[in-house]
């Protein structure tokens, strides 16, 4: 009787096996001879899907090595993962929860039922909410406690609560309202804080705190700052209705801050924090950018979501990036991605995705609880093209490790300035050929450099990218990309049978600095437990703050 293939472990799966022997046949193959071999290969190994086109040509990947690959992904359930994320089912396992941000972007009047509930319903009523607080703040009604208009809006969160919105803020800056200045707050470093107010007039200035608890260590001390800059100023704890909204779901500790509960904007426990940039959370983004604006990124959103649900495999724009990502990670043992949008505006683009892959997929326990014997998500980064080719580019091209990198561009510019955006494209696409193709010994010599000086001019190529080419940066467009690697995540994570909505790793570190603050600050000498290296560190610390 043959053994049921999901029943398996990842690496005693069939597909798994077929891969590890294909990687070692094709391990030492070069692009310039997958080129070759086949002309069209540059026009077949592509996707164009949903205002996207994916040139994936440039991966050392053969046929054979994406059948095995969409092989694995059926052997280990994805198509049926796929519908049980989108059905709310519970596929947050250790947190016994839904992970439905789907439902964030679905249209009005469809019906997602989530424990008797239509969460479709309840998403829209708070989008609806969105708008017309955003548009009272856009058009100056709403006034702050001395009837002066609001021109400045700081948003207080961490993580997802942060990361979202500074990035939709930046990447959408072209669209959003010049005569309202946006800052973020995250870092418990009080320096966040005082560099971000600054300038600002409080009379004129609306604080977002977001936390889905109200209770967010880092979130909740720097809003505690940002009440008392406001109540120094004021004097009076009524100016905080005026000054002060909250995302959250905790009316009771909204309430005791001083906050109406009327200007409370709510969201759920099913929408993990990295994936709630289309939630409550991109309050800040509506009022920069407008409630239309807002609704078409979520229409972008929405057609990625629709692409990823019913497109084939072997055409699915978020299942072939992520396998591709997982063949470079557990066959070739990178242990990087390097992610280079060629567009300014783009610049957080990099770090927002670092929380989305690595607090997602950064996980050693399987759903049963077991170790994994594989390795799981890879350390993201990067920066905007073209910064980048005059730093850390050299290593990609001429050092010692493989990097599989996306490079992310525009056709259109939307600051059009004589020939530049053709300049930057230009770069885009001569460094994906570069790193792909490389210049061997005897062409640097047939240029007539110097034999001794050849091999430091040689590229090996051989590295691998991804060219995703959109049409323009709009508020539809970045929906789309945000859905993409969202999907992309997700798809590793079903193939490594991990739990890629639950962020436990990050706990243990914020328990242990709660005890640590109160010895830092305790006025008597306390006794520590902790080992011998923190033990040292905390006296020091206080022998200092006490001029000893």
């Amino acid at each position: 009787m043959t053994a049921n293939p999901t029943a398996l472990p990842l690496t005693q799966r069939p597909a798994w096996q077929a891969l590890q022997a294909h990687y070692r046949q094709i391990q030492a193959l070069h692009l310039r001879r997958l080129f070759a071999d086949d002309p069209l290969r540059g026009e077949r190994f592509v996707i164009d899907a949903v205002g996207i086109y994916l040139d994936y040509s440039k991966n050392r990947a053969t046929d054979d090595t994406l059948r095995l690959l969409l092989r694995l992904a059926d052997e280990c359930g994805l198509q049926g993962r796929i519908e049980a994320m989108f059905n709310g089912d519970t596929i947050n396992v250790t947190e016994r929860r839904a992970a439905l941000h789907t439902a964030l972007r679905a249209p009005k009047g469809e019906k997602i039922m989530l424990d008797g509930v239509d969460v479709v319903a309840d998403v829209h009523a708070v989008l609806e909410r969105m708008a017309v607080f955003s548009g009272q703040v856009r058009s100056g009604q709403w006034l702050g406690y001395t009837g002066k208009p609001v021109r400045n809006i700081v948003n207080i969160g961490i993580g997802g609560s942060d990361l979202g919105p500074v990035m939709a803020y930046e990447a959408l800056r072209h669209y959003s309202r010049r005569d309202l200045r946006f800052r973020f707050v995250s870092n418990v470093d009080s320096t966040d804080f005082v560099e971000a107010t600054y300038d600002l007039d409080p009379e004129e200035t609306l604080f977002i705190i977001c936390s889905k608890t109200f209770t967010t260590l880092e979130t909740l001390t720097n809003a505690h700052a940002a009440r008392d800059w406001c109540l120094h100023k004021f004097g009076d704890a009524q100016a905080v209705c005026r000054h002060f909204v909250a995302v959250s779901t905790n009316a009771e500790e909204v309430s005791k801050f001083g906050i109406n509960t009327d200007n409370m904007f709510g969201f759920w426990d099913w929408d993990g924090g990295r994936y709630s940039m289309d939630s409550a959370i991109g309050l800040s983004t509506m009022i920069a950018i407008g409630a239309d604006n807002f609704r078409a990124m979520l229409e972008g959103f929405r057609a990625m979501d629709e692409h990823f649900r019913t497109a084939p495999f072997e055409r699915n724009m978020p299942v072939i990036m992520g396998l591709l990502k997982l063949w470079y990670n557990n066959f070739f043992a990178a242990q990087s991605v390097g992610v280079f949008p060629y567009c300014q505006y783009l610049k957080r683009f990099p770090a927002y995705l670092q929380q989305l892959t690595m607090e997602s997929n950064g996980k050693h326990i399987t759903l049963d609880g077991s170790c994994v014997d594989y390795q799981t998500a890879s350390v993201y980064w990067g920066e905007p093209g073209t910064n980048g080719q005059h730093s850390f580019f050299q290593l990609l091209h001429q050092g010692t490790r493989l990097i599989p990198c996306d490079f992310i561009g525009f056709c259109e510019s939307l600051n059009p300035l004589g020939e530049q955006h053709a300049l930057l494209m230009a770069n885009l696409f001569a460094q994906t050929e570069a790193l792909a193709f490389g210049k061997t010994d005897l062409e640097v010599k047939a240029d007539g450099v110097a034999d001794w000086l050849a091999p430091h001019r040689s590229f090996e190529g051989n590295r691998p990218s991804n060219t995703l080419l959109l049409e323009q940066l709009t508020p539809e467009s970045l929906g789309k990309l945000v859905a993409l690697y969202e999907h992309s995540v997700f798809t590793q994570g079903v193939i490594w049978n991990i739990d890629s909505f639950d962020q436990w790793g990050v706990e243990l570190g914020k328990v242990l600095a709660r005890k640590t603050a109160a010895e830092l600050n305790s006025a008597d000498e306390p006794e520590l437990g902790h080992d011998s290296s923190t033990n040292a560190l905390i006296r020091r610390y206080r022998r200092y703050k006490s001029g000893g």
